[in-house]
């Protein structure tokens, strides 16, 4: 399947920057849906079974991050790439926490905001060509075919950029990984993004994965580098 015939949820309160996303997306071959407002977004979130929603942080009644969590709950495979009118870094690092993959500040270049689409698109597996076995390190266990990770044979729901970080490190365990390493192999080459983000989508994965975040020991920091898999069964 191309990128390009991927659904799109907009939801935006603001009509003329929501219809302008919508018009571009149209123009590259996205299937597109648009909602003005949260609630409205989760029922189209049930129906439209989206593969990308792009989320405006202030929305009436309810914000985007609380959109976000719902939409989380709902469909964890969902990429969502938030839009803030602030550039704040805490509104930005706030989303990521909550369970965004992306965030981009208005206003913005629209074929910027394709193209990020897409390099989302890219890391799942609908849109892969490639057939890959799973991978195993230790107790844990990433499907790439069924976008599936386990640990101790449990399953752990992970969004579509953890996902692809996980993959990074099972293909190459007891490797350290800088930052920008990380960003190249999840993101792409082409990615101009902050390298806060990747921090932040590690303190994610610790949560799901660590039995104590605080005391990680499978996902080790090392020191001046970036992030290795370790391994749970070796103590730091």
């Amino acid at each position: 399947m191309q990128t390009g015939s991927a659904k799109v949820l907009v939801v935006e309160d603001e009509v003329s920057i929501r219809k302008f996303i919508a018009v571009n997306l149209y123009r590259n071959d996205f299937e597109v849906l648009e909602a003005g407002d949260g609630e409205t977004a989760l029922e189209m979130v049930k129906s439209f079974l989206p593969d990308v929603v792009v989320l405006d942080v202030m929305l009436p009644s309810m914000d985007g991050f609380e959109v976000c969590i719902q939409i989380r709950r709902l469909m964890p495979q969902i990429v969502i790439i938030m839009l803030t009118a602030r550039g704040e870094d805490m509104d930005k690092i706030m989303g990521l926490e909550l369970g965004a993959d992306d965030y981009m500040v208005k206003p913005f270049n629209p074929l910027e905001l394709i193209a990020r689409i897409r390099a989302h698109l890219r890391k799942m597996p609908d849109y892969s060509s490639a057939k890959a076995n799973c991978l195993f390190f230790q107790q844990l266990m990433l499907d790439p075919e069924g976008q599936r990770f386990y640990k101790n044979g449990r399953e752990i729901e992970l969004t579509p950029t953890e996902f692809a970080m996980m993959k990074v490190f099972l293909s190459n365990p007891k490797k350290a990984f800088s930052r920008n390493e990380i960003m190249n192999s999840v993101w792409g080459q082409d990615y101009f993004g902050d390298l806060k983000t990747v921090d932040v989508h590690i303190r994610r994965i610790r949560e799901k994965l660590e039995e104590d975040p605080s005391a990680p020991r499978w996902i080790e920091t090392v020191w001046g580098v970036g992030y290795r898999l370790k391994g749970g069964g070796e103590h730091l």
